[in-house]
């Protein structure tokens, strides 16, 4: 009953049962939208709450080396 209301295969419903990462997002959506879930896909997308996505980007950060001027000591 799930695959015919959000539109999509069986196939599909049981690889989305058994975690499979190449769902679509848009038959997550669905499915949450049929639960009366929908408003956990904010969960999904919003970066503040995803801390491994976070630790990922400060380590893309650049770190900015300056040169001391001279005539001053190094600490």
């Amino acid at each position: 009953m799930l695959a015919e209301r959000i539109g999509t295969s069986v196939s599909t419903v049981r690889r989305m049962e058994e975690g499979y990462p190449g769902i679509a997002i848009q038959h997550v959506a669905r499915a949450l939208h049929v639960f009366g879930e929908l408003d956990r896909i904010n969960n999904l997308l919003d970066s503040a709450r995803d801390d491994i996505g976070l630790v990922l980007m400060d380590e893309r950060l650049p770190v900015r080396v300056r040169r001391p001027r001279p005539g001053v000591e190094a600490l």
